[in-house]
């Protein structure tokens, strides 16, 4: 547990939180903002510029620190929640500061504040880049609301070992749909530019190469080579820079041996210089204390002297910051006057856009009624049927005939468990909306069916505490008396039921920010659950709430339906998906291994010398996956025809044009997601067996067909070349793929050639 945790665990045993508010920005000219920023720094003590580079946890323990900070000039506060608390500092701030500057709030919003959408690698297996910048506006609206003027997400670290437990909170392991998804929630968070009403600042986060940590250890360090570090985990920040970014988040860990948040090459040649970030950089939490116990600084002016001249502005801290040294290391010349104003001044510059002078108060009663309004609710719901994934249907099982069931088995301790079913990330002083995948199904078939339920096993407790435990609240699941007795009661339910609907996977608190794992076995004792039920001949439907991919062994339910962690309207979401009302259309953001052994498995990997034998790489069993990246079923089927490509040559810096049809050829209406991949045949450096570069999620009623077109250009044909150091765009062929997963076959080929 690293001091963040132990923080606060040590001071929120009792505390309760919630959210603070903001205001509308007014459209101003880069001129006006520069003057008036200029005209405050030309002001300000150092004392007052480290101020306003600190963000630190506001917490109720600490009160008289924060009120102390907070009317002699505070930059930001975290995990202010409470509007009137908000007010009530803000107060302190305008008032009894010197030079009246603002505080901002910042808040980890990562897939809702009050109203609960499903997870981040669940909004990003909709393959919807539309829905997930809706889910994050709403997001945005409600922090505004009760003013919170920053989010610290969206997190676009790219994770290929399913054993990070931060896999959560991301969109998956690739970095063509990484960066579509990071995108859309930039411009989800922050509207059409940053101070847009409604809206709040994003925060990418972190910076950079944090999941690749080792053996999918939280916090370990990284080891990356160039080619993984330009083409895989840093497009989705160019991506989310490009959308507007306000802010980037710096990580805690070690990238090639030097911690990222002291690293000037990442921080700064890289960050500014090549991928063109104009906002400023926060440390994420006690990064920059941190740099002492990483051995790159002695003490805390060092730690403060090293961070700012890497390139944080900011440092994220919980008691003591660092940054509070800044005028020592000016005094001792160590931090140049000219780097600490170009620090303060990306902060002012990011106040005065958001419209924080002109109204930095929050409209309290208006904050009540914006929280978990009917619409926000419905959206999530909508968000929860568009990202589940439909793994396995065999006979056609789903969706479930009500005109033909007369009873229904309710089975699994995930079934009745609504704090489950919103996930991590979710804080309970904002109240959000929590409902069960049991509730769902009952409201859906009222009286009609007889809906018996039954938890099987409980869910073993972590072995490592959760460390967020006392501020998300404690999960109350139900349990029997013993797993035993409880695994034959279940499956004696399962035997007398017309169908089963079993409701398994990992607890949120076996997921997210500490909470890796070195398995993928269901934990507990589910896994004999699952087999005692699937022996009683019943149909079974497999539920599977979680962000990882699991291993269930052997087993064969007849329907695997994937809900990640659904959210505040996740049960309504299951029900419709299992009574048909609503048709499954996401695909997996990431290759599903079969066991925990085969991590880290990725679709894209490179060709070899021996291609034809990559499914055998294992000689004890195949190297393939359980199911494919881009894999979704649907009740009904899609056929693709016609691949097209406009041009058989081009010249670099040229495109072409691929178009496919696409039919459906089944009885119901359906979303089919289509990805177009490609392959590089030659190159000065070696490629993967396929990259994807285009998709394109469609509706299509039965018997309807399609014609999609995809653009293929420059950016979808260079890539960084590490013997070069540098980006390449060669003269190859290229074959060509579209299709409803990453197996697709290639059946087109276009040529650059000078």
């Amino acid at each position: 547990m690293n001091r963040r945790h132990r923080f606060i665990s040590a001071l929120l045993a009792a505390a309760s939180l919630s959210s603070g508010a903001g205001a509308q920005a007014t459209a101003r000219t880069d001129a006006a903002i520069e003057r008036r920023v200029e005209s405050l720094l030309s002001q300000m003590t150092l004392d007052e510029k480290a101020a306003q580079l600190t963000t630190v946890f506001a917490l109720p323990p600490m009160k008289a620190i924060v009120d102390k900070r907070a009317a002699t000039g505070a930059g930001s506060f975290l995990f202010v929640t409470d509007p009137k608390e908000t007010n009530r500092l803000q107060r302190l701030a305008m008032e009894n500061s010197r030079l009246k500057i603002p505080i901002l709030f910042g808040f980890d919003v990562i897939h809702g504040l009050s109203t609960i959408f499903p997870v981040p690698i669940g909004m990003a297996a909709s393959w919807d880049p539309g829905m997930v910048e809706r889910a994050q506006s709403i997001a945005a609206a409600e922090s505004r609301a009760v003013g919170i003027h920053w989010a610290f997400a969206p997190m676009v670290d790219i994770a290929r070992d399913a054993r990070w437990g931060r896999i959560v909170e991301g969109a998956g392991e690739d970095p063509y749909l990484g960066s579509a998804i990071a995108a859309a929630q930039v411009r989800g968070f922050q509207g059409d530019r940053l101070g847009a009403a409604g809206h709040i600042i994003a925060g990418p986060k972190h910076y950079a190469g944090y999941g690749a940590a080792l053996g999918g250890r939280d916090y370990d360090e990284v080891d990356l080579s160039e080619s993984q570090l330009w083409n895989v985990y840093l497009p989705p920040f160019k991506a989310a820079i490009d959308a507007g970014a306000g802010n980037i988040m710096s990580a805690y860990m070690a990238v090639n041996g030097v911690p990222a948040t002291g690293n000037h090459w990442l921080l700064t040649d890289v960050l500014r210089g090549k991928l063109g970030f104009r906002g400023w950089v926060v440390s994420d939490a006690e990064a920059v204390n941190s740099l002492k116990t990483h051995g790159l600084a002695a003490n805390g002016q060092g730690a403060a002297a090293r961070g700012l001249n890497a390139g944080a502005d900011m440092e994220m801290a919980l008691f003591q910051p660092a940054f509070a040294n800044l005028p020592k290391a000016v005094a001792a010349g160590e931090v140049s006057p000219a780097r600490l104003d170009e620090a303060v001044r990306r902060v002012l510059e990011a106040k005065v856009r958001i419209g924080l002078f002109e109204n930095p108060y929050v409209d309290e009663a208006k904050a009540a009624k914006t929280l978990r309004a009917p619409a926000h609710l419905d959206a999530a719901r909508v968000a929860a049927e568009r990202s589940a994934v439909l793994l396995r249907n065999e006979g056609a099982l789903l969706p479930l005939d009500r005109r033909k069931l007369k009873s229904l088995a309710v089975i699994g301790p995930l079934a009745d468990s609504p704090r489950d079913s919103v996930g991590p990330w979710v804080f309970n002083q904002n109240q959000p909306p929590q409902q069960s995948i049991l509730e769902g199904i009952r409201k859906k078939v009222g009286s009609k069916i007889d809906i018996r339920f039954a938890p099987g096993v409980a869910l073993p407790p972590r072995v490592n505490p959760s460390p967020f435990e006392t501020v998300v609240g404690k999960v109350e699941r139900p349990a029997p008396p013993d797993d035993m007795t409880g695994i034959a009661e279940a499956a004696k339910l399962a035997a007398g039921a017309d169908a089963v609907v079993l409701v398994l996977g990992e607890g949120q608190d076996m997921i997210g920010e500490s909470a890796s794992r070195s398995s993928f076995d269901l934990p507990g004792r589910q896994q004999e659950l699952l087999d005692a039920v699937i022996a009683t001949g019943k149909p079974v439907v497999l539920l599977l709430m979680n962000g990882r991919p699991l291993d269930l062994k052997a087993s064969e339910p007849q329907a695997i339906l994937e809900m990640w962690y659904p959210g505040s309207r996740g049960g309504d979401a299951a029900a419709n998906l299992l009574f048909g009302d609503a048709v499954p259309g996401g695909k997996l953001p990431f290759t599903w291994p079969r066991n925990v052994g085969q991590v880290p498995l990725i679709y894209s990997y490179l060709t070899s010398h021996e291609p034809l034998k990559a499914n055998k790489r294992y000689w004890n069993e195949s190297n393939a996956p359980a199911y494919p990246f881009g894999h979704g079923l649907s009740y009904t089927s899609f056929a693709y025809a016609g691949l097209k490509i406009d041009k058989s040559k081009i010249a670099p810096g040229e495109s072409v044009t691929v178009s496919v049809d696409v039919k459906n050829t089944g009885g119901r209406a359906g979303d089919e997601v289509a990805q177009l991949y490609i392959h590089q045949r030659v190159g000065s450096a070696a490629r993967p067996v396929r990259e994807l570069k285009g998709f394109r999620r469609v509706s299509l009623k039965p018997g309807e067909t399609r014609t999609l077109s995809f653009r293929i250009g420059p950016d979808e044909l260079r890539y960084w070349n590490s013997a070069t150091r540098d980006w390449v765009l060669e003269e190859s062929s290229f074959d060509v793929a579209v299709g409803g997963d990453s197996t697709v076959p290639f059946t087109g080929t276009f040529t650059v050639e000078k």
